[in-house]
């Protein structure tokens, strides 16, 4: 990935995706899909020349006035419109550091009725506690993060149930952070990773779709117990900007029950259950 040409291949993407009628011309006859690059320099005020100066990586420091009136004619909502000004004005961004404080691991150490995992914005997995590996088992430790396993295990297709939705949401929070950080080499080794293993990711890459990905509800579909639907929420650890406690509860009923039943496998009679794992992350 080459962080100089994001806003030209982000601004090419929104033009594909931008439709004649969306903005209200005619359609014609159309060699290409969406807008051709004069009818956006038009639609925005600005000139042809400058608009494909935009595109080709030639110009990558737009005024205000350009990056307002271009996110006027792609329709760009708040999280897209946020990602278009980071690509033009990048911040030095503070990096994760990999370890997890003793204090909140011997937290999480204590929760043995819920997952809990310490994530970072790359979505590496820095901790977790054993209803977690419970429920991930033998998906997510070996890879070592949420979207590495979900494009690259091919046992993510089961253990998902709507495995398009959570890869398109996590292609769109992996470009949001590349976005705010296109020089952090573990970040470009990561997205190289996945363009070279996984179609998948080419095709959603390609899309250039925007968004942190948002705490919900996942169902998935666990080897031993059958599918089960969670409700996830995401912490902002004060202590260690970066790093995010992710916590999961059944939703009640037979979701809560099969969490019981893996809870129930995983304890051991020396308590080694009720001892959080922590993978150490550059």
């Amino acid at each position: 990935m080459d962080g100089d040409r994001l806003l030209g291949e982000f601004l090419r993407a929104r033009r594909h995706a931008t439709s004649p009628d969306q903005v209200g011309l005619s359609a014609g006859r159309r060699r290409t899909p969406g807008l051709r690059r004069e009818e956006v320099a038009m639609l925005a005020g600005v000139s042809s020349e400058y608009y494909t100066r935009l595109e080709q990586g030639r110009e990558r420091r737009p005024s205000e006035q350009v990056l307002e009136a271009l996110a006027r004619v792609f329709d760009l909502d708040a999280e897209a419109v946020n990602h278009l000004y980071e690509l033009t004005r990048p911040r030095p961004r503070r990096r994760t550091s990999g370890q997890v404080s003793p204090n909140l691991l011997r937290l999480m150490a204590g929760w043995n009725h819920l997952p809990a995992l310490i994530l970072n914005d790359r979505m590496d997995l820095l901790a977790q506690n054993p209803p977690a590996a419970a429920l991930h088992e033998g998906l997510l430790e070996p890879l070592g993060n949420v979207i590495r396993m979900t494009f690259l295990n091919p046992a993510s297709r089961d253990f998902y149930v709507d495995w398009e939705r959570e890869a398109r949401a996590n292609a769109a929070h992996l470009r949001t952070v590349a976005g705010g950080d296109p020089q952090d080499p573990r970040l470009l080794a990561l997205i190289d990773e996945l363009l070279d293993g996984s179609e998948d990711f080419r095709r959603l890459w390609a899309r250039h779709e925007v968004g942190l990905k948002v705490p919900g509800t996942i169902r998935i579909r666990h080897r031993r117990v059958g599918e089960l639907t969670l409700h996830f929420e995401a912490l902002a650890v004060r202590s260690a900007p970066g790093q995010y406690l992710v916590l999961g509860q059944a939703e009640p009923g037979p979701s809560e029950h099969a969490v019981a039943g893996l809870r129930a496998n995983e304890r051991t009679g020396d308590g080694e259950a009720s001892r959080p794992a922590s993978f150490p992350v550059g």
